[in-house]
């Protein structure tokens, strides 16, 4: 963060998305705050240095990421803006070459996820329990990478994946009878869903919760927003703008919802699936969750 002229810089690590391009490309902008926006590839390695030590001015981050990082006090806030979602139910998937994986094969199985505190396989997890009966806490996690915070000890039953092995070789090879990915869901010959006809059970899903599952959101070091409160509000704007000029379709789901009353469904639900995962040191509450961007919003936060 630094003032030049009156303009306050901030470093924003974010992807690149249809809604944020203008953002990255300063198109967007603001009189008052300029966004100097870094690359981060893949986008979740932004996510450590931001919960940790507040790398960066504002930063994308998973969700997952974000209320750890609330539970052990990390100075962050949370914009009520989502700037990734999907649907996750074509995310578990299986080698059909190996073994062809249905439901009722997870219990006892191996299924690899990059870390257990990813918020996809947070997602899957809830999912897998809620719709189908299928407990977490009968499958065989392997995980491939820690917590975004070092405090957090992945459940002593999480199984680590040896040094240098990676999820998609060990699915392929069979090592592992199913895993979850996200972005990165392999297109390799054999590679089939999991749950069967995923996205007519998406469809189902959203048509019950009228939210699609949230991925990531932005947050802003509390120390900047002390500093200079309007810059708050400027880069929520930002961002909120960005969605207006990607013209998201009115006739689809709406991936991308601003404000806390869009937001108090699925963040409830979200906290109640991360208690009950262990994905949390402490129970949050959702007031708990709004109160900085109230603070700082205001009414806008709405």
């Amino acid at each position: 963060m630094n003032i030049e002229n009156g303009v306050l810089t901030l470093s924003t690590a974010i992807k690149s998305y249809a809604h944020t391009d203008k953002l990255i490309s300063g198109e967007i902008n603001d009189p008052l705050v300029k966004l100097d926006c870094v690359q981060v590839e893949p986008i979740h390695r932004a996510f450590a240095p931001m919960a940790r030590s507040q790398a960066f001015d504002v930063s994308e981050m998973a969700i997952v990421t974000y209320l750890q990082a609330k539970a052990y006090n990390k100075p962050l806030i949370m914009l009520p803006t989502v700037v990734a979602a999907r649907l996750q139910q074509p995310c578990l998937i299986c080698n059909e070459k190996q073994k062809r994986i249905g439901l009722d094969d997870l219990r006892g199985a191996r299924v690899g996820v990059r870390a257990y505190t990813q918020t996809t396989g947070m997602w899957v997890r809830a999912i897998l329990a809620q719709t189908y009966g299928v407990r977490s806490e009968d499958i065989n996690w392997v995980t491939f990478e820690g917590s975004h915070l070092a405090e957090y000890q992945d459940p002593p039953s999480i199984i680590h994946a040896p040094a240098g092995k990676d999820m998609k070789s060990m699915l392929l090879a069979g090592e592992l009878d199913a895993a979850i990915f996200g972005n990165d869901l392999p297109k390799d010959e054999g590679i089939v869903p999991v749950i069967p006809n995923p996205v007519e059970a998406d469809r189902i899903w959203y048509a019950e919760h009228r939210f699609v599952p949230i991925n990531h959101v932005i947050v802003m070091h509390r120390a900047v927003a002390e500093k200079n409160a309007q810059s708050v509000k400027s880069v929520y704007r930002m961002f909120k703008e960005g969605k207006a000029y990607a013209k998201l379709s009115p006739d689809l789901p709406n991936k991308l919802p601003d404000g806390i009353n869009a937001l108090r469904q699925p963040l409830e639900m979200i906290l109640d699936f991360c208690n009950t995962q262990q994905l949390l040191p402490r129970k949050l509450e959702l007031d708990e969750i709004f109160e900085d961007c109230m603070e700082f919003l205001g009414e806008d936060a709405y």
